[in-house]
């Protein structure tokens, strides 16, 4: 299949729907099938600096206890790497880390699609699932005798996506359990981020309480990323959307209008001013340029605000700015799952999206409020566009693989 692949001929079986696109998108960046492509590695400050600004470092002994002591046995490595696809950790069999070490997967490397090619790492960075690439289903020759099998890690307090655990080894060393095995794990480890979350939002209530109790008037405490610790005078709310860079005064926030915000340790006073008519915006960019972290910027009269987008909610915009005049739920499922029947689901995200983007969205049909200029940031690249999505509209507006 591969040799099919790289000579531009149809396989005599097609490839993983997953491997196939991935082997697409590699092609496109140009790297050597027999060597891949040579890239930089960290220096050990800078390895020591994503260390300590990851979140994934709290829950290291959670992915070790689950993880080391099988991969170990199995002649297997554990390692762990930030969003970019950079090696922060390695743990397991010291043999295996030799021959690791040959193929440049040591830390501060970058295993990233557009490093190294079709891997368990970096293609679940892109497609944001669970993965298994099992020898030749690498794009590299040299990769041919490891299988690996990876699965992304969320931060539970805003959905971003903060790395991926693997799990790497002899190809003649594969287990049929192994990725189930490093998918629940991940999924334990997320449980532990969320766990500590919320054991910060109960301290915060406990400071909370009696600043609450001294204002008069409407406010909220919303630990960094907007969660409610507390309210006084208006309706509780599971998470308000701050600015991205936020600070000490003014802002105009979607769901409260007019606000003042007051530092506090561990979260933000947020002081709500008279209601008022939220005001209008003039212009929307939705930024796609990027293979992951997309983001829509609104500016208007109450000055310029912008929100991450989750992946869903990439594919929502996006579709929406190519269909100005508007789409039903039953339009945008079929867009989004090529089913129709969907729409539910649809309703469902795009009522989070209008909480956050007040003003901006229309409906009945789904649409971007009138007035409002709409621009969109493309890769460079077309077939780069949300590379991660499968819906048939993004997967439509991206050149055919001889395109």
């Amino acid at each position: 299949m591969r040799e099919a692949a790289l000579a531009g001929d149809a396989p005599p079986v097609a490839p993983r729907a997953v491997i196939g696109a991935s082997w697409t998108r590699v092609r496109r960046l140009g790297i050597d099938p027999d060597a891949g492509r040579q890239g930089s590695v960290l220096s050990t400050d800078e390895i020591e600096h994503r260390r300590r600004s990851s979140p994934l470092g709290e829950v290291l002994p959670v992915l070790r206890e689950g993880l080391v002591s099988v991969a170990d046995a199995a002649w297997h490595i554990m390692v762990v790497t930030d969003p970019e696809g950079r090696l922060l950790w390695r743990d397991g069999s010291v043999a295996v880390r030799r021959s690791a070490d040959r193929l440049g997967f040591a830390e501060g490397a970058s295993w990233a699609e557009e490093a190294v090619g079709t891997n368990a790492i970096g293609t679940a960075l892109v497609t944001r699932t669970p993965l298994q690439v099992h020898s030749a289903e690498h794009y590299v020759r040299t990769h041919h005798g490891w299988t690996c099998a990876a699965a992304p890690l969320h931060d539970p307090r805003d959905g971003r996506l903060i790395g991926v655990v693997d799990v790497s080894g002899p190809a003649a060393n594969l287990h049929p359990a192994t990725l189930s095995l490093v998918t629940a794990v991940a999924r334990v480890a997320e449980g532990e981020l969320r766990a500590r979350h919320w054991a910060a939002v109960e301290r915060l209530r406990a400071t909370a309480a009696p600043i609450l109790a001294r204002i008069g008037g409407r406010a909220l405490v919303v630990d960094a990323n907007g969660w409610t610790a507390a309210v006084t005078g208006v309706a509780p709310a599971g998470r308000v959307a701050l600015p991205a860079a936020v600070r000490a005064g003014q802002a105009w926030l979607p769901s409260l209008g007019r606000c003042r915000l007051e530092p506090l340790p561990g979260g933000w006073l947020v002081r709500v001013g008279p209601q008022e008519e939220p005001p209008e915006p003039s212009r929307v960019v939705l930024d796609v340029r990027r293979p992951r972290d997309w983001e829509v910027t609104v500016v208007g009269a109450a000055g310029r605000w912008t929100l991450p987008l989750s992946p869903r909610h990439a594919e929502l915009l996006f579709v929406l700015a190519m269909h100005r005049e508007g789409r039903t739920a039953g339009q945008l499922a079929g867009d989004l799952f090529g089913d129709a029947g969907r729409a539910v689901t649809v309703r469902a995200e795009l009522s989070r999206l209008r909480r956050n983007l007040a003003g901006v969205l229309a409906h009945r049909p789904y649409r971007f409020a009138d007035g409002v200029e709409v621009e969109v940031l493309r890769p460079r690249d077309p077939a780069g566009l949300l590379p991660h999505s499968l819906a048939p509209a993004v997967a439509a507006a991206r050149p055919d693989e001889e395109g």
